[in-house]
């Protein structure tokens, strides 16, 4: 039985839908790094996490600027394929998108020594307008095709799993422990949403854990199979704490970089339709993307027993609580903000200013300054 995902999934089925909305993709990934710099002079974020996310950020401009140029032709050139986004969840092409681009990259060194080098296709395709006086469609279709091709070849890509790093913090040599912020990244199947985490950690380990072919391992299998978003922070980070002796989770941070909402792509409800449908009169105003981040930082730590002889350090972990009878959602605090063009955020403080409160607003000023409200 075939699925209908006409009711989730958008095809751009021309050209020009699809350059327009890779574009708008290219600015809002640009605004996007800007605030992650705000935020580390605003002191949301570590210089380090602040390059850390910075690098996942132009991976992921650059997995965008390969599928703009895989669909370049779109329905100008025959067999030239179409891509489809998630127009209700997400804004972002469907997961089924970038594991196509990552198997393209495998595949890429294979095709770009069959095809011919740029220079000699825009010879061919003067050529063509002489001789032929007609659009060298199909030559145009095999040009993109070689820059798709060479940008996954030469560039380093946002996946649908990019497994984690390690980056070296510092050391404590009177309590034998190396701390390292430990990096990794999703491109979640069920939001079709990029999904960030950051974990900084103490290492007790006689080994350095990068160099450590026990552990570092099974460590990185163990964080990508919980790269899920529907996990909470505290069941990941005690996971570890209780998995790996010698591993202690500090704080663990969450970056869900989506969705992405715009009147002309995808379909919005509530508040922000109204705000995006009246902001759409002027062109690339009529967009917002929604940025949030999940803290989990641990407060000290506790001797617990482990077995009949056994003991060990355990993290105790700040939550935030909520309702009478305690329940938390896993994190020590959450923060929501929106990224959107100053249009967009006159026409929310005018008509919606108090659908939006507890949310920070990154607003897109002139020559692409970014000004921070709460």
């Amino acid at each position: 039985m075939d699925l209908d995902l006409t009711y989730t999934h958008r095809v751009l089925d021309n050209a020009r839908a699809a350059r327009r909305y890779f574009a708008k993709f290219e600015r809002i990934i640009g605004h996007l790094r800007s605030v992650a710099q705000l935020s580390v002079e605003e002191r949301q974020l570590s210089k380090g996490e602040g390059d850390i996310l910075g690098q996942y950020l132009v991976d992921l401009n650059n997995s965008f600027t390969a599928l703009s140029y895989k669909y370049l032709m779109t329905n100008r050139a025959k067999n030239s394929g179409k891509i489809s986004i998630d127009k209700t969840e997400s804004g972002f092409p469907i997961f089924s998108e970038i594991i196509q681009l990552a198997s393209d990259a495998t595949q890429a060194k294979k095709h770009l020594k069959s095809l011919p080098d740029q220079e000699r296709m825009k010879k061919d395709m003067v050529s063509h307008i002489l001789t032929e006086q007609s659009a060298p469609t199909a030559l145009q279709y095999a040009l993109a095709q070689r820059i798709y091709y060479e940008t996954l070849d030469s560039q380093p890509l946002f996946l649908s799993q990019n497994h984690p790093q390690a980056v070296w913090v510092g050391k404590d040599l009177k309590k034998r422990k190396r701390r390292y912020i430990v990096h990794w990244a999703v491109y979640d199947s069920k939001t079709n949403i990029p999904v960030v985490y950051l974990m900084e950690l103490d290492d007790t380990g006689s080994r350095a854990l990068p160099n450590d072919e026990r552990r570092w391992p099974r460590l990185q299998d163990a964080l990508m199979a919980q790269a899920v978003s529907e996990l909470k922070l505290l069941t990941i980070a005690k996971g570890f704490d209780e998995d790996f002796s010698n591993i202690h989770p500090k704080s663990l941070r969450r970056f869900h970089l989506g969705p992405m909402h715009s009147h002309a792509f995808t379909e919005q409800h509530g508040p922000i339709r109204d705000v995006l449908a009246e902001a759409s009169g002027q062109p690339g105003l009529d967009w917002a993307l929604a940025w949030t981040v999940e803290t989990l930082l641990s407060e000290g730590q506790k001797w617990v027993k482990t077995g009949v002889f056994n003991a060990a350090w355990r993290q105790v972990y700040k939550l935030d609580a909520y309702g009478l009878d305690g329940k938390t959602d896993g994190y020590t605090d959450i923060n929501r903000s929106l990224i959107l063009p100053h249009r967009a955020y006159q026409v929310m403080e005018e008509k919606h200013s108090g659908s939006f409160d507890g949310i920070r607003k990154y607003v897109v000023g002139h020559n692409d300054n970014i000004l921070s409200y709460t």
